[in-house]
């Protein structure tokens, strides 16, 4: 791969290097502490080349009720079993050991994911960490997060998660689970595996006891295997909501916990009291973080009419200053699209705006000849009833609104089958607490948006979602908790 393969926005390359770790020729299963191989494997590539950077293992029913059992065991014998405090001090390590190799993991998160290596590092791997921190601390003190109950552990629970984020994702689902007691099986996105696998090798470092983490890499069919089978007591998910609703279905009358975050559209509200160089950033940190990839973007803009040209043309600048290019240079803003899928899905619905009437604009320049890319875009004249309005695109695209009133903007914003998250943005306090306690969202940020703790609650309302991860309403979704 040569860098002039990759546009440098006029900047000199400065590409974070890659030779100080390996990826494998190929991985096997991680489950009951030890390498197992499965009968097939499928290749995980480089969005930003589409070179294939290593085989993994496509995990059937077979490997997948292996690692269940694993799970089991060692909940049954060990785990559960062991002094919470001992627990935590496991939870520690593991948070010391991704610190540790924070830069190896950065790397590869951006070369499978096709993420900029800024957002990898300064991000995804320092909040997967504190994430292990975070519920490290609250191991030994479930009695006290819970007044006056009686808290247990569930079980042995089966975990699927997105492409988008797969480090942090892993550490979102597996660290409270561990905490409260819970073993765990894991399965990655098909597209993104080399994280998670390398978090296995880390686990192995660890000393975890045998079974405790488990992780399976495999397509949709492994996915399923996992969710229905019989011995897991709580599934936990994060991707679609088309798959969410089906896993929903699966488990009616299982009696099985689970928690799913899904899909979203949020609504990002700029009036005209808002301090506009400010909001301009949070609008692109907003929608073009990670390619627009996030469940939670704020991909649906509603501006106060009277600064909507003025915020367009600052917005419009500023997107002509982003870079889009080789995910591993730290100038890069904009990486690759994560798979040929999801840029064919994003260019469908960019069409379709096209089609129903709205008015796009992109910015100037190309984007690198080899691999999966896609400009930043933005949409004006849009309508409610627009495709690119109401449904996930899960790519970099903008479709702006206008409004006059607050109760107008509310009205839009929750004119959606989603409810994940939203924004505002004003100088009135008054009016953000009207705003965010209008909005039907579970997570609305006041001037500032995609901010991220692990003790702060995470998840949606409608169609995104059941359930919420982080903070103490996330560790309750662990626990079997009683009076």
């Amino acid at each position: 791969m040569s860098n002039n393969d990759f546009l440098s926005g006029g900047f000199s390359p400065a590409l974070e290097s890659a030779d100080h770790f390996t990826i494998k020729k190929s991985y096997d299963l991680f489950i009951g502490g030890k390498w197992v191989k499965a009968a097939k494997q499928i290749p995980t590539t480089n969005p930003a080349t589409g070179e294939t950077l290593s085989k993994v293992g496509l995990a059937g029913k077979k490997e997948v009720n292996q690692a269940v059992r694993a799970a089991r065991k060692a909940y049954d014998k060990v785990w559960s079993q062991m002094p919470a405090a001992e627990r935590g001090k496991y939870l520690y390590r593991i948070a010391r050991l991704i610190q540790e190799r924070a830069r190896e993991f950065a790397v590869v998160e951006s070369i499978d994911g096709g993420k900029p290596i800024r957002e990898s590092r300064d991000i995804d791997v320092p909040l997967a960490a504190a994430h292990f921190f975070y519920h490290a601390g609250w191991a030994d003190k479930l009695n006290f997060a819970f007044a006056g109950a009686k808290v247990a552990p569930i079980g042995v629970v089966g975990q699927v998660i997105p492409w988008n984020f797969p480090l942090l994702m892993a550490a979102w689902k597996i660290a409270p689970a561990l905490a409260c007691g819970n073993t765990v099986v894991l399965k990655p996105a098909e597209t993104t595996p080399l994280t998670a696998l390398k978090l296995a090798e880390l686990i192995e470092d660890s000393g975890l006891p045998a079974g405790v983490i488990n992780i399976v890499t495999g397509a949709g069919e492994t996915g399923q295997a996992l969710v229905e089978h019989p011995d897991v007591d709580k599934v936990a998910f994060t991707g679609s909501t088309t798959v969410g609703k089906a896993i929903r279905r699966s488990m009616a009358g299982t009696g099985k916990r689970f928690t799913l975050e899904l899909g979203g559209k949020a609504a990002n509200i700029v009036f005209e009291d808002a301090p506009i160089n400010e909001a301009v950033e949070g609008i692109v940190n907003g929608i073009f973080f990670n390619q627009g990839h996030v469940c939670c973007a704020g991909s649906r803009l509603y501006v106060q009419e009277s600064i909507a040209k003025k915020v367009i043309k600052k917005l419009q600048k500023r997107m002509e200053t982003l870079v889009v290019g080789n995910p591993l240079d730290k100038n890069t803003d904009i990486g690759a699209i994560n798979s040929t899928e999801q840029l064919e899905r994003i260019k469908k619905l960019v069409k379709d705006g096209k089609k129903e009437g709205a008015c796009m604009w992109q910015p100037s320049g190309g984007v690198p000849r080899k691999g999966n890319w896609f400009k930043p875009t933005l949409f004006t004249e849009c309508a409610q009833s627009h495709r690119i309005v109401q449904e996930e695109i899960f790519g970099p695209v903008l479709a702006i609104q206008t409004f006059r009133t607050p109760q107008e903007a509310l009205t839009k914003a929750n004119n959606t089958p989603y409810g994940l998250s939203g924004g505002v943005w004003t100088d009135k306090g008054s009016k953000i607490f009207k705003m965010t306690a209008g909005l039907n969202a579970g997570v609305v940020w006041a001037n500032t948006f995609n901010k991220f703790d692990p003790t702060s609650p995470f998840g949606g309302y409608k169609e995104s979602g059941i359930g919420r991860e982080g903070g103490l309403q996330g560790l309750a979704s662990y626990c079997q908790i009683s009076h």
